[in-house]
């Protein structure tokens, strides 16, 4: 069973969802960011379920249309860690991260 681990960056991107969230309907926040921490647990069990990325990456597809989120994330083998690397909604422009090589 893999080991999840987030970068600090997507507690960075938790934020920004949540205040995102909160603009059009406050009382959902919290319980959507759960409902992502919940399906990237799915990673444990299946760390390549996801599609492939560029640079050797995944992206989890999380929901659909307006609750619809893309977690990018790598899987070190050698170790049996998931590393997530961002969480974004997937109708967001202009989101750009350098996730290193």
């Amino acid at each position: 069973m893999a080991r999840i681990e987030l970068s600090p960056q997507v507690f960075d991107d938790f934020d920004r969802l949540f205040d995102y969230i909160a603009q059009f309907d406050a009382g959902t926040a919290p319980q959507r960011i759960g409902e992502i921490l919940e399906a990237i647990q799915i990673l444990t069990h299946s760390p390549l379920i996801a599609r492939p990325a560029r640079d050797g990456l995944r992206e989890l597809v999380i929901g659909r249309a307006s609750r619809g989120y893309v977690a990018p994330y790598r899987h070190v083998v050698a170790m049996d860690t998931v590393f997530v690397l961002a969480v974004r909604a997937q109708r967001e422009d202009g989101f750009q991260r350098d996730y290193g090589g």
